[in-house]
């Protein structure tokens, strides 16, 4: 991947800034050291929602990571809450990754493949005198627990015996008991500042299907009892997760440290993308599906990497994005732009240009002869002669964009205007002679005349001041066009106070659809997911699940230019 971009404003190659990322420098030494021959790394989400932004961020650390230093990485899902999980959910996750452009070693594991390990391994705690069974409410657990500026209080059943111990666990295990009747609990410290360490909770008792398991365990371990446990069955080198995990490292150390493992990986922990204008809870992200804010988790306006994918983001530009972010320990807030910014770079150099005109307005060339056809051919890019070239028919009527002429325009004003002149992109100059309107005086049609001698991309002894796109009556295609903008109006969304929803910050014009424009023909041949710059409009993208080739739907992924921070987003926008 090289590190050289392309301002498109200007065409200058701009050479990013791309951080020091401390985890190859830990990695290196620890391989310098001969600690490890080569370094296992691993991806290890819960199936409980899509994965978003954030996400991406951990799939390009970790398997960045193991590409770097010819290490591997797995896939493996952290399953232990059967009631909150789905089989759609472990698919999408693995598709995102792939799309990403990553592959995990081998095949997917489940955290649930080790149950059984996990239960012998509680088994040997409890057998140590390090885990108790508490017959305390889920309520009763929590006031126990006491807070950060105050110590906890051991359970009245903490000092139950080994022989109890194994026999109220055995019963859980059996099914005996409802869902939140009886806990498993280490034994470690009531007292200890560090809350994780204060008696963490273990297994809980769940009667529920699991996705992988069945109807095999009513009784399922906690995340944090999972989680190192499971990385030492995998001989994961280097456990690398988010700050919010730093307090739990603990707690990690102190399972791995009294139980009979095969290895004991090291945590280290790294800062957690946090973009302004987005949501990145997945309970929050839920919220929005499941209350229709958004059409699915793949709406184009979330988050998620599958909304992304079909907004039009490509693979690369995540990617750069999260190499420019960087990989360091310093908590903050990335703007948004930001990520806009990487897809503008990526698509400014490999998006074909296309015409499309989203509020058609017809326009007769009274001086071009009825009959009269000229077969263009326009460049797909303007700096890559490999992509080829795009045919156009030019002939008397065509539609240009009703944005583009003004009856009475401001100074400075480069379009058409009465008896002003452009230039039709790649093809004419015209003047604007006449403009026709209907009984409510809104404009309906122009009528213009063009120079026959202005033929061409830069055709030689004439110059105007702007130049517009447009599309042949004839031959155009008929198109819809959504135009997405960032879903809430708030910078920081999930930061609202506690009487504000984070739902009120939702910009009611995150989507505006277009219905009738007009593309040009050659965008008859696109397939979901081809990117194109639609000339002074934007970079587009065919969507994913309702294009059809008869009446493609392009996405707008992103404009021209970020215009984001020069206006009012409650202001709704002109389209």
């Amino acid at each position: 991947m090289s590190n050289s971009t392309i301002d498109h404003t200007s065409n200058a190659k701009v050479e990013p800034i791309i951080p020091i990322n401390f985890l190859h420098q830990i990695v290196q030494l620890d391989l310098n050291a001969g600690k490890y021959k080569h370094i296992v790394t691993r991806f290890s989400p819960e199936p409980n929602g899509y994965l978003h932004i954030g996400h991406a961020k951990s799939i390009c650390v970790n398997f960045g990571l193991a590409k770097k230093f010819s290490g591997i990485t797995h896939l493996r899902f952290d399953d232990t809450n059967p009631a909150q999980e789905d089989q759609e959910y472990i698919d999408a996750i693995k598709n995102d990754i792939k799309w990403l452009g990553f592959n995990w070693t081998g095949k997917v594991r489940y955290a649930s493949n080790y149950f059984n390990q996990l239960f012998d391994w509680a088994i040997e705690l409890i057998k140590a005198d390090k885990a108790y069974v508490d017959d305390l409410s889920q309520e009763q657990v929590k006031e126990y627990r006491g807070t950060l500026t105050k110590p906890g209080k051991n359970s009245p059943f903490r000092d139950r015996s080994v022989k109890e111990n194994l026999h109220w666990f055995a019963r859980m295990r059996a099914g005996e008991f409802p869902d939140g009747a009886r806990v498993l609990r280490a034994k470690i410290d009531m007292d200890s500042p560090n809350i994780n360490l204060r008696d963490p909770i273990m297994y809980r008792i769940c009667h529920a299907y699991h996705h992988q398991t069945g109807d095999k365990w009513c009784i399922y371990p906690s995340y944090d009892f999972t989680h190192g446990q499971s990385d030492a069955i995998e001989g994961i080198t280097h456990s690398i997760c988010t700050l919010e995990f730093e307090s739990h490292r603990p707690l990690y150390e102190w399972f791995l440290n009294s139980l009979s493992v095969p290895m004991r990986p090291r945590q280290y922990e790294f800062s957690r993308l946090n973009l302004n204008y987005t949501i990145t809870s997945k309970r929050k992200l839920k919220q929005l599906v499941d209350k229709k804010h958004v059409h699915g988790w793949d709406d184009p306006r979330m988050s998620t990497i599958s909304g992304l994918r079909r907004r039009g983001y490509t693979p690369a530009s995540i990617r750069n994005f999260c190499e420019m972010v960087g990989t360091n320990c310093s908590a903050g807030v990335v703007d948004f732009g930001m990520l806009e910014f990487s897809v503008r770079q990526d698509l400014n150099v490999n998006a074909p240009r296309a015409m499309c005109v989203l509020r058609p307005l017809r326009v007769v060339i009274t001086n071009y002869p009825k009959d009269k056809v000229d077969n263009l051919e326009l460049p797909c890019h303007p700096h890559k002669e490999k992509l080829g070239v795009r045919k156009l028919t030019f002939v008397r009527e065509i539609y240009i964009d009703y944005d583009d002429f003004m009856e009475k325009p401001p100074k400075g004003y480069k379009r058409l205007e009465p008896n002003g002149e452009v230039r039709l992109r790649g093809s004419y100059v015209i003047r604007a002679d006449e403009v026709i309107k209907d009984i409510n005086g809104n404009i309906v049609e122009l009528r213009c005349s063009y120079d026959p001698a202005t033929l061409g991309q830069n055709p030689k002894g004439r110059t105007v001041k702007g130049v517009i796109h447009w599309v042949p009556i004839t031959t155009c295609i008929d198109c819809e066009v959504r135009l997405y903008d960032r879903l809430f109006r708030s910078p920081n969304p999930e930061r609202t106070e506690s009487s504000v929803s984070f739902l009120d910050s939702i910009n009611p014009y995150s989507l505006q659809v277009i219905k009738g424009c007009r593309a040009e023909p050659s965008l008859s041949n696109a397939k979901p997911e081809d990117r194109f710059q639609f000339e002074r409009e934007g970079y587009f993208c065919v969507d994913i699940k309702d294009s059809k080739q008869s009446a493609p739907v392009f996405n707008r992924i992103v404009a021209l230019r970020d215009s984001w921070t020069h206006r009012d987003p409650l202001r709704k926008p002109l389209c």
